[in-house]
């Protein structure tokens, strides 16, 4: 059986998947309008040191992917999806105020803090409910049509901010509550557009979150997918090392946001194509060929001595993540018990977000003592090492990641 053409896989996807991606793209749009001016604006204005935005941003990452295994776990035991996931997108809406009226950095430490707590809160709740809502044989193409979306905010927000702040003559406070329309149309039409799934039939009752019976009921195929994508995280440091690549190379200090941009825009544009493809073929060789784009991103970077080389190197890592992030969630739920898909995106989250930190820390250590090509040669030799762990995971499960026939 052949897939369908993608406008016909396009009207196939249930409504309630295109509200998520909305709303997914509008958070995003508000949250990276701010994000993208933040730094500037504590440092330029608000006289922080880089000690404190460190602080900051560290504080607000880590707390996000403790708080994920929580959420899912508990939208799991209460059945309650939706619920979880508008209370972590309103969370995030209500701090968007916080930006422009804080006077000092205290306020927006507490903002910062507030929004990444509603940011764990939503994330596993949001892709098990995508889980519950996509029939088996689009399933592929539900995550990617979500990520997509999701991409398309990562990359309109930045150059949002770009745009307005030479409208408004470099006022922050302006572009800041601007960005607050975006973040409360987003929990609108969460609440409006998108119904609470149904809860699995049957008699059990789940234990209370986190439960070791639980988890050990997730089984052998999910905790291997966990570890395949763990593997991809430790290959991909932050995509700030991106940014700093291509100031190396030549790239003027006011456009570094563009890096983001264009690597969002290859990202967006992949997603989609590469989850509805999955749907016909095995997930694995798509994520296969995902890594072996990262390596010759790696590569190209490695060896970049101008701009067009890490624009190349950027255009690949941005392709190679369209090719990659949708398709392990579509795994974790093509393996996760529909009862338990919250405590595995959960755990999935918290497992990929632990590797990303290690990788960044890693990357950072050997940028500075040995350079920038030492850097993603190294992320090179991790994606290889991860390469290998794919085929292993293939061996040891020969079904996972097989197309799901409608």
């Amino acid at each position: 059986m052949t897939a369908p053409a993608a406008p016909s896989r396009l009207r196939q996807i249930p409504a309630g998947i295109w509200a998520l991606g909305f709303v997914s793209l509008l958070m995003d749009v508000s949250s990276e309008m701010i994000h993208a001016l933040l730094p500037v604006y504590l440092v330029t204005v608000l006289g922080a040191s880089m000690t404190s935005v460190g602080a900051i941003e560290g504080i607000a990452e880590s707390t996000a992917s403790i708080v994920k295994i929580f959420s899912g776990a508990l939208s799991d035991w209460l059945g309650r999806r939706k619920l979880l996931a508008a209370l972590g997108y309103g969370l995030a809406a209500l701090t968007k105020p916080a930006f422009p009226l804080a006077q000092g950095i205290d306020l927006l430490i507490a903002a910062r803090f507030v929004d990444r707590i509603g940011k764990g809160i939503r994330g596993a709740p949001r892709d098990a409910l995508v889980a519950d809502i996509a029939p088996p044989a689009l399933r592929g193409a539900a995550f990617g049509l979500r990520q997509s979306l999701d991409t398309v905010g990562a990359f309109l927000g930045p150059a949002l901010a770009i745009g307005l702040m030479w409208a408004f003559a470099d006022n922050f406070k302006l572009v800041f509550w601007v960005a607050v329309v975006p973040a409360f149309l987003a929990v609108a039409l969460l609440l409006v557009a998108v119904k609470e799934s149904e809860r699995p039939a049957g008699p059990r009752q789940l234990r209370f979150p986190l439960h070791f019976a639980e988890l050990a009921r997730l089984g052998g195929a999910f905790w291997l997918v966990a570890l395949v994508a763990a593997a991809f995280a430790l290959a991909r440091f932050s995509e700030a090392f991106l940014i700093l690549r291509a100031r190396d190379a030549g790239l003027p200090l006011a456009l570094s946001p563009l890096v983001l941009v264009a690597m969002n825009v290859v990202y967006a544009l992949s997603a989609y194509p590469a989850g509805a493809l999955s749907d016909a073929c095995n997930r694995l060789v798509i994520l296969a060929f995902g890594l072996v784009l990262l390596i010759a991103a790696d590569l190209v970077l490695a060896e970049a001595g101008g701009l067009t080389g890490a624009a190349i190197g950027v255009a690949l890592w941005g392709l190679h993540m369209g090719l990659t992030q949708g398709l392990l969630a579509t795994l974790v739920a093509d393996v996760a018990a529909p009862d338990l898909r919250g405590t595995a995106f959960g755990m999935f989250n918290l497992l990929s977000g632990l590797a990303a930190l290690a990788a960044s820390l890693v990357a950072g250590a050997l940028w500075d003592r040995y350079g920038a090509p030492a850097t993603f040669l190294a992320g090179a030799g991790f994606a290889a090492a991860a390469l290998g762990g794919l085929a292993l995971a293939k061996w040891r499960a020969p079904g996972l990641g097989a197309a799901h026939r409608g």
